[in-house]
């Protein structure tokens, strides 16, 4: 998947992101490659008056010839070409907020995180890389679904490496009425009854990437993305777009 997915509501905070090239993949050498590190990451959130905070969190990846484990994504490889991967996949997903993150979601049921599962696919070309990818609510917190197309190109440039990417995100309509509709019974005179329906939303961003030295890896990853009306139609929502920024550092073992 491109390496921001989807960054609708909490989406930004993952991990997935700051997601660095190992120096021979897990695959072609028949062994494993372990890497630990840390991320800083900031989300500019399209909720009214929202509390938005500087997060730190680890960073795990690991990656054999079957499994890769990215931050909170689980990939199960499948049988692949050198052009084209598949995978099935599992993600954790901090989406949602409670009534104490805004004054204006005070008197609003609080919206959980899910865990997403789908599939997952990379097309591998000369001089850029498609991904797409499926995935539904398995927690049944929202029940909703959410597919993503997403092209990225990379340059090299001495120790640094830089990637601009664009995607395209779908949520449906359940996934937008759970995280930015109102119930009848959270409507206040300030906060009108909604449902929210399906919509779309289009990204870009970069990332910048700097190897120290063979096994530390810097990396600031940095993305705006302009919401479909979706999501902008809704009372709970006061902008039309999201911006994030990571810096990541990696060690690899």
């Amino acid at each position: 998947m491109t390496l921001i997915n989807t960054p609708i509501g909490r989406f930004g905070i993952l991990l997935t992101v700051l997601l660095m090239q190992l120096p021979a993949h897990a695959e072609n050498t028949g062994g494993s490659q372990w890497g630990l590190g840390g991320v800083v990451g900031f989300d500019r959130h399209p909720y009214r008056d929202f509390n938005d905070k500087t997060e730190a969190r680890p960073f795990l990846l690991y990656e054999n010839q079957w499994v890769r484990v990215v931050g909170p994504t689980f990939d199960l490889k499948l049988p692949s070409t050198k052009t084209i991967s598949w995978g099935i996949r599992l993600r954790y997903s901090d989406d949602g907020y409670e009534a104490k993150d805004s004054p204006y979601l005070q008197g609003m049921t609080e919206r959980k995180a899910g865990l997403w599962v789908g599939g997952a696919a990379r097309w591998h070309t000369n001089w850029a890389t498609l991904s797409a990818e499926v995935l539904v609510d398995a927690s049944r917190e929202s029940q909703g679904t959410q597919m993503s197309v997403g092209l990225e190109r990379r340059f090299f440039s001495g120790r640094f490496e830089m990637v601009p990417r664009i995607a395209v995100h779908h949520v449906n309509g359940k996934y937008v009425d759970y995280y930015y509709g109102v119930r009848a019974e959270e409507a206040t005179a300030r906060r009108p009854s909604h449902a929210g329906q399906s919509t779309t939303n289009l990204e870009a961003g970069l990332r910048i990437g700097y190897s120290l030295a063979p096994r530390h890896k810097l990396s600031l990853d940095l993305s705006t993305t302009r919401l479909g009306s979706g999501i902008k139609d809704s009372p709970l929502v006061d902008r039309s777009g999201q911006n994030s920024v990571r810096a990541g550092y990696l060690y690899l073992f």
